[in-house]
């Protein structure tokens, strides 16, 4: 030991930099792997449905068949809003974007269902999943076309429950099947940037509902949440393959950034991305919609070839969710429709074991210097 202090690694973003410990979930092991509390995310995507998934992250175990159904029962008792908060829905412009309708809908619950002894955070983070939903289509219904829907449904599931509300009919049970499935893979993927932001605010000693409107206000980012929405965006310009591969030609000449591939974790491909383009080939098949599912693929074979990145999770999903029929503002919202147990997991974790989070930063700026009184300044 030679007495010296040792120097901080520097890193931009805080990439590669362990901000904590965490018995959630385990991302990139070897470039590539994604599970939860130990069980990997192809399993879960295949053998469970969200429910449980979201049982296992606030709970730390899958449930027995017993408990899933209780559980069940809990969140579908829990879907029907409060009416001030229905009355703020309506005042919310038409031309917001569906992530704020949620941001703005979790702080109000906030204070009309304030988090205390008698309404813990295992009892927040259920009812924010069971209202979420509701919140958004019960603005939408409310802002096309003047119905003030019922926000309750029959349906005993997260993902049928939302299908029901979007389109006042019973969902295909395949589309059912599919969003379940996409609300698995985004539930939980450790320390990203909305998870340690809601981190971060819970390590104040803060609300649950606080740190949850953080992270949906990180995720709203095209850097993160958002990408799903500009991968819509970006495959709805081109009709054929072909004519894809020459348009993103094109924009990559032009240095522009191309959304829904590469990850900052993952070094050789996304894990979710091959159950979710699974999914995304089936649809297209279904609905004779094949040729939006080649425009995609030749999309990844031309990102490989010339830079090398991989589709994420997010580029799939956009085709998915289009052919189940839900808009693409609301896209990013199905993320937090998910991501609120993952979310809800990390704070109640941080709270297990709480130390405020205050990094440090290398200052940039000037080198100390005389303050200057108003009339002397030139």
């Amino acid at each position: 030991m030679t007495g010296e202090a040792v120097k901080p690694v520097k890193t931009g973003g805080l990439a590669g930099i362990s901000a904590g410990q965490s018995a959630i979930c385990t991302v990139g092991i070897e470039g590539v792997g994604l599970n939860y509390r130990g069980y990997s995310i192809s399993d879960l995507a295949e053998f469970a449905q969200f429910e449980e998934v979201a049982y296992l992250l606030l709970y730390g175990d899958l449930p027995t068949a017993g408990e899933l159904a209780a559980y069940r029962r809990t969140l579908a008792g829990l879907r029907e809003l409060p009416a001030p908060l229905c009355f703020v829905l309506e005042l919310i412009p038409s031309n917001t974007h569906p992530m704020d309708v949620l941001r703005t809908g979790c702080s109000m619950l906030g204070t009309l269902e304030p988090e205390s002894a008698h309404h813990d955070q295992y009892a927040v983070a259920n009812r924010l999943l069971a209202t979420f939903p509701a919140m958004l289509l019960y603005w939408r219904h409310f802002h096309e076309n003047g119905r003030r829907i019922e926000t309750t449904s029959d349906e005993d599931s997260i993902a049928g429950h939302f299908l029901k509300l979007l389109n006042g009919t019973t969902p295909d049970p395949t589309l059912k099947h599919v969003v379940d499935v996409s609300l698995t893979l985004y539930a939980e993927h450790e320390y990203n940037a909305s998870t340690f932001t809601a981190r971060t605010v819970a390590s104040t000693l803060s609300d649950t509902y606080s740190a949850i409107t953080a992270a949906i206000g990180a995720l709203k980012g095209p850097l993160h949440g958002g990408a799903n929405e500009a991968a819509m965006q970006l495959i709805e310009q081109f009709t054929t393959a072909d004519q894809a591969e020459a348009g993103l030609m094109e924009m990559l000449a032009q240095k522009k950034l191309i959304m829904g591939f590469g990850h900052r974790v993952y070094r050789i491909s996304d894990p979710r991305s091959d159950v979710i383009k699974a999914w995304a080939k089936t649809l297209c098949e279904r609905a004779g919609k094949m040729s939006m599912f080649e425009v995609g693929e030749r999309i990844e074979q031309v990102m490989w070839r010339e830079k090398k990145l991989f589709p994420n999770l997010d580029f799939y999903s956009a085709i998915t969710y289009h052919l189940c029929g839900i808009p693409t503002p609301m896209f990013t919202p199905m993320f937090v429709f998910s991501r609120t147990a993952g979310w809800a997991a990390h704070i109640i974790e941080q709270r297990g074991n709480n130390k405020l989070i205050r990094p440090a930063a290398d200052y940039i700026g000037p080198d100390p210097r005389p303050f200057v009184p108003i009339g002397n300044r030139t």
